[in-house]
């Protein structure tokens, strides 16, 4: 079954755009900032937060980092004249990391600054396995200096848990997720189950330390296992929230919602939409799987 999924999403991967785009466009809120207000409000009309997101990354230039940079700009500005219940979500990458660690530092420090002025908060996403050392280390720099900063970990990576005990001051803001990129068997778990029971163990750890986390997952297992985690160590809910992506299982967003628990959805928007859903087809071979019945279908 891995072999079919693995095909199906090849072959997803060398579709047309405009094809890609008809089935993705459910899990991205447009290609404007407008269509990610729009989405926002919608969401907070309904009680949930947001996380917005600027598509795209692996920058070449300052030029262009500087360029994704007054874009993040933008977005914290367009969530406080909006007054919406969202925060804003970065890549390292799309800021310069690769460029110049010091520059994308002063470039994510810009932001965070205005972030403050808002009374805002930033996330610092993680990417694949070669920028984990330095998006930590980005991460601590600033959290020496800033509140409103937050850093991702992931689950299927051996080392996470070391990573927790190393950052777990009492000012660390995570958001646990499984983990998306293709990463070597030595420092990734492949074993659904052994993800499984890592990202749990790296909850507790957090829920022990306490820090705040976001439980991002869409996993009804391992939100089953949150919930029994939080009545175990009596967590209070304003320190902790469950997070999902636009467009992915909202019967049960809603049903999290209706239980009192903070959700926050993460809501991407941008020209760059074409291999973000492709990594979402990667996430989801079964979603790839209804694309190609679906186009199969229509020949």
């Amino acid at each position: 079954m891995k072999l079919i999924n693995n095909v199906i999403v090849s072959f997803v991967q060398i579709l047309p755009k405009s094809i890609v785009h008809f089935f993705a466009k459910k899990y991205i809120a447009g290609e404007t900032l407008n269509d990610a207000i729009k989405v926002s409000k919608e969401l907070n009309s309904m009680g949930i937060f947001t996380t917005i997101d600027v598509l795209g990354e692996d920058v070449n230039t300052k030029k262009e980092s500087e360029e994704a940079k007054n874009n993040c700009l933008a977005v914290l500005d367009a969530i406080n004249k909006n007054k919406l219940k969202a925060n804003l979500s970065l890549k390292p990458t799309q800021l310069g990391i690769l460029i110049d660690r010091y520059f994308c530092m002063q470039q994510v420090g810009e932001i965070l600054d205005k972030a403050s002025d808002f009374d805002n908060f930033v996330r610092i996403d993680m990417e694949d396995s070669s920028l984990t050392d330095d998006t930590l280390e980005l991460y601590n720099k600033l959290k020496n200096k800033y509140s409103n900063v937050g850093v991702v970990v992931q689950a299927y990576l051996k080392r996470t848990y070391s990573d927790v005990i190393k950052q777990s001051s009492p000012s660390a803001n995570f958001r646990l997720c499984k983990g998306i990129y293709v990463e070597p068997e030595e420092i990734a778990f492949k074993d659904g189950n052994k993800i499984r029971d890592n990202y749990l163990k790296v909850l507790e750890l957090i829920f022990q330390n306490g820090n705040y986390v976001g439980i991002a997952t869409h996993d009804e297992f391992l939100i089953k296992g949150a919930y029994e985690l939080i009545k175990k160590y009596n967590v209070s809910k304003d320190r902790f929230e469950f997070q999902m992506l636009y467009g992915v299982r909202e019967e049960l967003r809603d049903k999290i919602n209706a239980q009192g628990y903070k959700i926050r959805i993460y809501v991407p928007f941008g020209e760059h939409w074409y291999n973000y859903s492709v990594r979402r087809l990667q996430e989801n071979p079964q979603l790839a799987w209804y694309i190609t019945k679906s186009i199969f279908s229509l020949s």
